[in-house]
């Protein structure tokens, strides 16, 4: 992977990640690029990872091997359309980082013709413990496959996808699930804090708690509800505050809740599909 040209158009906070991610696996910093239209952040970039930094999307883009969408997915045509014929001229791969844009779109508006890969990371990736869903057209490669997915291996773990239609789901579990986490964490920091613990104390044994739960579930070979009953004494504390949780509908709710976002992220997509 190391000789291949990858282009990054858009250097924001994601593909700023994917860049130290690819950087500090030690991918060689003259084969990355990346095009913004903000001097500032292209010299921030150029000066912390050594990378080319340029303000025109075409030029970044021409020759690369891959070349990644990091921007919006509102202006996402538009940064596309112009580029549709230097990418079949290559034979490049393009990895779309952008919610909501669906393979199909964004095929249109490169005019057809063009590997795609359609990728839904999330939040973490920032801090290089992302979970990503991918998924390829009909023009992916297996070496452009690899490609893909070891690039965005650089900030977590990857799955592939064969249907295209579970983003929406991906979306709802992986892509808006940090927030679900976040209010968690808060809901237990403030009864912590009502409970009588200074807040910076509740907030770093949630933190941890959470943490270290995380860990668990991830080297353990049990499911989840497996560990929870390994943890639940018969008539003990976390017994009693599980039944709170599970006569409160906690389950239900969760049901709902990621249908509702799963319901809105197929929303979105139509309408950036209709732009």
């Amino acid at each position: 992977m190391s000789e291949k040209i990858i282009a990054f158009i858009g250097g924001g906070n994601m593909a700023r990640s994917l860049i130290g991610g690819l950087v500090a696996d030690g991918y060689p910093a003259d084969r990355i690029r990346v095009a913004d239209p903000h001097a500032e952040r292209r010299g921030q970039l150029a000066d912390r990872f050594g990378i080319t930094a340029l303000e025109d999307n075409a030029e970044a883009a021409r020759g690369a091997d891959a070349v990644v969408l990091a921007v919006k997915p509102q202006v996402v045509k538009q940064v596309a359309e112009p580029l549709g014929g230097i990418l079949r001229e290559a034979g490049a791969l393009v990895i779309s980082i952008a919610a909501g844009v669906r393979e199909a779109d964004l095929s249109r508006w490169l005019g057809g013709g063009v590997a795609v890969v359609r990728t839904m990371p999330n939040t973490p990736s920032l801090v290089q413990t992302g979970a990503t869903a991918l998924y390829a057209n009909e023009r992916v490669s297996a070496d452009q496959r690899d490609l893909a997915e070891s690039l965005l291996r650089a900030v977590g773990i990857t799955q592939w996808l064969e249907d295209e239609a579970l983003m929406d789901a991906v979306t709802a579990v992986s892509g808006s699930g940090p927030a679900y986490f976040f209010l968690l964490m808060e809901a237990m920091e403030d009864a912590g804090a009502e409970l009588g613990l200074p807040r910076q104390t509740a907030r770093l044994l949630t933190l941890e708690t959470a943490l270290g739960a995380a860990r668990m579930a991830l080297e353990s070979e049990e499911e989840p509800a497996k560990l929870r009953q390994r943890v639940t004494s018969p008539g003990g504390t976390t017994e009693a505050a599980t039944r709170v949780l599970e006569e409160g509908g906690l389950p239900e709710l969760y049901r709902r809740a990621l249908r509702t976002a799963a319901e809105r992220a197929g929303e979105l997509g139509d309408m950036l599909g209709e732009q």
